[in-house]
């Protein structure tokens, strides 16, 4: 049977300035700093806050490069085996779309994206002043997130303790909502005699709360609640 492969992109994009003084685009992961070339950002850019399969993302390129013109000198394909490469960008597979998304999420950490006040409104006068949106759909910057049961038990945790998707089925299959420390954490995460951090992913695939703690956490990064950090073992 083919498989199903699905892409993402992880880390957070930032600015840093380099030592002519210019600023320039970065990614941030795993306490590193990660240039990246004209099209490599696109790739990354086009994958950010989106789950895709190979032969979309292409598409989704080539519609943030219409200004680019010449600094296209490589494939869209040769970009993303790079990035892959380098970890900036990950991929998951299985037999199913669900499979191969577990697959994806199930060992990546998850952060809570930050969005201040501040930052909201600023976004806001730029769209408005730009009349690039109108006002009243500029304003669903202000608007809060509604989210599912699982979503607010994700996030909760997730603003705890940085945990894997796998991480997060184990305490709602624990039903543990608090993390007072970590002592705790790995009490309830890793208590029994047969779950590490090697294999709790293979473990927590067939739990009963697995499917919708998965959905929850997809749900909640293609609505750019979260963002994914890669986790060391």
């Amino acid at each position: 049977m083919e498989q199903n492969t699905l892409y993402t992109a992880i880390g957070r994009l930032d600015r840093e300035t380099n030592g002519c003084g210019r600023s320039c685009p970065v990614i941030r992961l795993g306490g590193q700093t990660y240039m990246v070339d004209m099209q490599e950002m696109v790739v990354w850019t086009a994958l950010n806050w989106r789950i895709s399969k190979r032969e979309d993302i292409s598409l989704q390129c080539d519609k943030l490069v219409s200004s680019l013109g010449d600094c296209i000198s490589r494939s869209w394909d040769a970009c993303v085996n790079r990035l892959l490469t380098r970890g900036l960008l990950v991929s998951g597979c299985g037999e199913t779309e669900y499979d191969a998304l577990y697959d994806l999420l199930s060992s990546l950490g998850i952060i809570p994206a930050s969005g201040s006040m501040l930052m909201r409104s600023i976004s806001f006068v730029k769209l408005v002043a730009g009349r690039r949106v109108p006002i009243q759909q500029a304003l669903k910057l202000f608007q809060k997130d509604r989210r599912t049961d699982y979503e607010t038990r994700v996030m909760r945790l997730a603003q705890q303790a940085l945990l894997s998707t796998a991480e997060i089925i184990k305490c709602v299959e624990q039903d543990v909502a608090y993390l007072p420390n970590e002592q705790f954490l790995m009490e309830a995460v890793y208590g029994d005699d047969e779950t590490t951090c090697y294999n709790i992913a293979g473990i927590m695939k067939n739990s009963r709360s697995s499917q919708a703690v998965t959905l929850a956490v997809a749900n909640l990064y293609l609505r750019q609640q979260i963002i994914f950090e890669r986790i060391t073992t």
